[in-house]
C-alpha cells in the first residue's frame, strides 16, 4: 500500500486543482483490469494528480470498494470522491519532476 500521509489542508488544496481537471480515466462494466491499472500508472507517472469517472451505474458501496482498491493496488492516495468522480494523487519520487506543490 502506497503511504504517503497528507494533510487535511493538502488534500483540500488537490481537490481544488481537481475541479478544473477533466476525468482522465474511466471505470465502468469491465471493472478494474490489468489494463486499466496500467492507464492508471502512466496517468500519475505524467500528472501526479488523476481524475477518474465511474460509469456502468456501480452503487455508492461499489463505487467506495473500487476508490479502495484502486488505491491499494495503483500505490495512490484517494484525494476524494463525490458521486461518480474520484480523484487520485501520488507523489513523483524525483523532486524535479514534480507538478504539484502541496502548501
Amino acid at each position: 500500500m502506497y503511504d504517503f500521509p497528507l494533510t487535511g489542508a493538502q488534500k483540500s488544496f488537490l481537490r481544488g486543482l481537481g475541479q478544473r481537471l477533466d476525468p482522465a480515466l474511466k471505470a465502468g462494466k469491465g471493472g478494474l483490469t490489468p489494463a486499466f491499472f496500467a492507464e492508471l500508472q502512466n496517468l500519475l507517472r505524467a500528472n501526479e494528480l488523476v481524475k477518474l469517472r465511474f460509469t456502468g451505474g456501480a452503487d455508492r458501496k461499489e463505487r467506495a470498494v473500487w476508490c479502495a482498491q484502486i488505491a491499494d493496488e495503483g500505490r495512490c492516495v484517494c484525494v476524494g470522491a463525490t458521486g461518480h468522480t474520484a480523484l487520485f494523487y501520488r507523489r513523483h519520487p524525483e523532486p524535479e519532476k514534480r507538478l504539484v506543490a502541496l502548501p
